[in-house]
């Protein structure tokens, strides 16, 4: 059925100018489709519904054996659609990016501690939960805020949403708040150079929550977690802390401290 599936997905391809042109029209990942036409995997079933209604053709037809496929399709002509063609010249950048930033990143989905110095609370550690994950053929990921200072009644929460690519050796995290769409932050981390992800660290660059809106550029450590975890637990252990808190660990707040060393011309990430 696999090789039923690629073949007739070859098939459907043919009838226009390029695989490239079906995937942008798609907005499918090329380097991902082009694993569907080599037999390599199966789109997710979502996926094929999108396909197949693309094509004008339901998904188990795509599964007939190659003969079989092409009579249906010479009696029942494919659906050409030549309106889908207007893609915004921002998305067709970003089409073009997440091409060459998704391979490798499964490993990177998961649960995440976040910690860095605070740019709202100076001299405090911040510690926020982040998620990434997988859809379709892009990487998302949604960091959770919780600020608790000493003088509130109660904490406050912030969300912010995201995209991830793996470009290279570097991974780029960027989001934007999803409340007030006020803020936008862009992190940038080290790679695990290990099968097994521990900690991430890397820079993060953002605006103060005070007054001011300054921007901010800080150290920052991403801690896994895990794939499955008490999410509601886990929140409830982020928030501010200080920095000499025997429930952060010395590592961590070591690896975040924003300090430069003699004769740096650069703010740097420590690897």
């Amino acid at each position: 059925m696999v090789e039923n599936l690629a073949s007739n997905l070859q098939l459907l391809c043919s009838y226009y100018k390029s695989v490239a042109d079906v995937c942008r029209r798609l907005n499918i990942n090329r380097a991902q489709f082009n694993r569907y036409l080599n037999s390599t995997t199966v789109p997710s079933n979502s996926t094929l519904r999108r396909i197949g209604e693309f094509f004008g053709v339901e998904p188990a037809e795509m599964m007939l054996s190659s003969v079989e496929f092409a009579q249906l399709v010479q009696s029942r002509p494919i659906r050409l659609n030549d309106d889908i063609t207007t893609v915004s010249p921002e998305q067709q950048q970003f089409n073009v990016l997440n091409e060459s930033g998704q391979h490798g990143l499964s490993k990177y989905c998961g649960y995440y501690f976040e910690y860095y110095f605070s740019m709202a609370c100076p001299g405090k550690i911040l510690r926020t939960l982040v998620h990434i994950e997988s859809q379709g053929d892009k990487t998302y990921y949604q960091r959770t805020e919780r600020l608790n200072p000493r003088n509130a009644k109660k904490s406050f929460h912030g969300i912010y949403r995201g995209v991830v690519q793996l470009l290279s050796d570097r991974l780029f995290l960027i989001d934007y708040e999803v409340q007030t769409h006020v803020e936008m932050t862009q992190t940038i981390l080290y790679p695990s150079f290990r099968n097994r992800v521990e900690r991430l660290t890397g820079l993060r660059l953002g605006v103060s929550g005070s007054g001011e809106r300054a921007p901010c550029c800080v150290r920052v450590v991403y801690e896994y977690l895990g794939k499955n975890i008490n999410k509601q637990r886990a929140v409830a252990q982020c928030g501010l802390y200080d920095i000499n808190d025997d429930e952060l660990d010395e590592d961590i707040c070591q690896s975040i401290t924003n300090d430069m060393n003699e004769g740096d011309w650069h703010f740097r990430a420590r690897f």
